[in-house]
């Protein structure tokens, strides 16, 4: 994957409904391990509780998608969670909805309202981010064209991280993987295809998401 989107930070959040407590632990995870691994954490913290459902979603391709509804009717809880995930168009997200029953109960309807609900306000109360794919990319030059380059690349669209002045001068840039092409064409035309390009590491860089 080159951009998608994911929590700012694990965290929770917790709403009362009806006299039942209900907090929304999240986390990134990347694999099912990770994901398994966080699941049974939250129910050894939370082993009073009468329910701990989950969901998760992960995979270059979103396809790996798991739902647990841990003993509440079946489709009420884990299922409400998932669609809630997939419509904030997450991924590499576990949700852990923990259920402290206060003894009135909620009804179908009113538990997947519950579920759904407390997810996407701890979403909202956490925060979204893109995960953009970026390559680090080094442009050396000589002193008499870089004066030029420096302007160039600080009037435009591309991200300069750093400047090194040694005999020649290097330009640390990063650039979002879908920009490299356009970018190469840019250096070639502002240094007369004078300067080096060395491609370096690829990177993630977030970008928060209001919604």
């Amino acid at each position: 994957m080159e951009n998608f989107r994911t929590i700012k930070e694990s965290g929770s959040y917790e709403i009362d409904i009806k006299k039942s407590r209900f907090i929304c632990h999240l986390k990134r995870t990347e694999t099912e391990e990770d994901a398994n691994a966080f699941i049974e954490a939250i129910k050894k913290e939370h082993w009073k509780a009468n329910h701990n459902c989950s969901a998760y979603i992960m995979g270059e391709r979103y396809d790996i998608q798991r739902a647990h509804d841990d003993g509440e009717p079946s489709g009420t809880a884990g299922v409400p969670m998932l669609e809630i995930l997939k419509k904030r168009q997450l991924n590499n997200v576990t949700a852990v909805v923990t259920r402290y029953f206060g003894g009135t109960k909620l009804g179908a309807g009113g538990l997947i309202r519950a579920y759904g609900g407390v997810v996407n306000e701890a979403l909202s109360s956490i925060g979204i981010v893109e995960r953009l794919l970026h390559q680090y990319m080094t442009v050396t030059v000589s002193y008499p064209q870089s004066g030029r380059l420096e302007n160039q690349l600080r009037q435009s669209d591309y991200r300069l991280q750093d400047i090194h002045y040694t005999d020649t001068v290097s330009f640390e840039c990063v650039i979002a993987l879908e920009k490299m092409d356009a970018f190469v064409l840019d250096i070639k035309e502002w240094t007369s295809d004078q300067g080096k390009i060395v491609y370096g590491q690829k990177a993630w860089i977030e970008v928060p998401i209001e919604e």
